[in-house]
């Protein structure tokens, strides 16, 4: 199905939006630094890796060797000339899971969960791309996955856009057969199987439907690849209204609450709090970052923010 060309503003996305994201993402961070503990490396090193130059090693200079690589500190102490050789480091391709079920179809405010988590794969997939790694992933909707190789080119990250606005413009809220059971964690056995090793991976979703295999194909992912969970959430059930209705749908059957009594409001928002202090939980144990984007926001702002708390924490440590 093709991306509808004008699509309703905050219902759904389409490719040109996506693609429109690239100047937005162009001051986004997923490098952070942190104190070096080598001797005679520079005072700031990398705690995830990814494409650049890197210090090997100190050496005598030879005839014909850049004058600019000279390290002068080095060669006042010494009085001999040292240069610093530099080795460029191994590439980091980028696998973005991109969730686009029908439990991303909800929004209370500025947009749907489903818009928020296309526009935060995007932000990501432009930053990953404008450092010059390769760009790849899994969009999933309620019934397949679509698998894109990492590719290095512009193609590869439209093509990324392409398959996120066309699962995203089939959702709907008349959708009623049941989603396939345990797809989101088919989509990270999918990733474990893809990324080896020294791997970026963006994990884009509610992670509605986790469990403990969830966390284990997580821990399994982080433990030689870099990855970030991406939470995206509506404020709407932690601020529940005094009154209305709410509908909920498991995808075959519907169900309406009735916000004005007082035991389903204390019910939903028990479920929310519990719910985040499982997600706080697994962090914690697991040692990646889960960062919460409301889909009441917007994106870009919350994405940068993010990054940058999290690089601090990172310093801090």
């Amino acid at each position: 199905m093709k991306p509808a060309a004008t699509p309703e503003i905050g219902i759904y996305t389409s490719t040109q939006q996506l693609v429109a994201l690239e100047a937005q993402a162009r001051d986004l961070s997923f490098v952070q630094k942190n104190r070096s503990h080598q001797q005679l490396a520079g005072q700031m090193s990398s705690a995830m890796r990814g494409r650049g130059l890197t210090f090997e090693e100190l050496r005598n200079y030879l005839p014909g060797d850049d004058i600019r690589s000279i390290d002068w500190r080095v060669t006042a102490r010494t009085g001999k000339p040292f240069v610093r050789v530099y080795d460029e480091e191994k590439e980091r391709p980028a696998l973005i899971l991109v969730d686009q079920r029908i439990n991303m179809f909800f929004g209370s405010r500025r947009c749907m969960k489903s818009v928020t988590a296309a526009e935060a794969a995007m932000l990501c997939a432009w930053r990953i791309f404008g450092s010059g790694d390769r760009i790849g992933g899994f969009v999933f909707g309620d019934g397949d996955i679509t698998e894109l190789r990492p590719h290095r080119s512009r193609s590869a990250v439209i093509a990324l856009a392409d398959r996120i606005a066309e699962k995203n413009i089939a959702l709907s809220a008349a959708y009623m057969a049941p989603p396939a059971a345990d797809l989101l964690n088919d989509v990270l056995r999918k990733a474990v199987a893809m990324a080896h090793h020294d791997h970026l991976i963006v994990v884009v979703s509610d992670l509605d439907g986790h469990d403990t295999a969830t966390r284990d194909l997580l821990l399994q992912l982080s433990t030689s690849n870099d990855l970030i969970c991406l939470l995206i959430y509506d404020p709407f059930l932690l601020q529940l209204p005094l009154s209305g209705d709410l509908v909920v749908s498991g995808g075959g059957l519907q169900a309406e609450l009735r916000l004005e009594q007082r035991g389903v409001r204390t019910g939903v928002n028990s479920f929310a709090q519990q719910r985040g202090r499982e997600f706080q939980a697994w962090q914690k144990k697991l040692g990646l970052p889960m960062l919460p984007v409301s889909a009441a926001e917007e994106t870009a702002p919350q994405l940068r923010r993010l990054l940058q708390q999290t690089a601090w924490r990172q310093r801090r440590r």
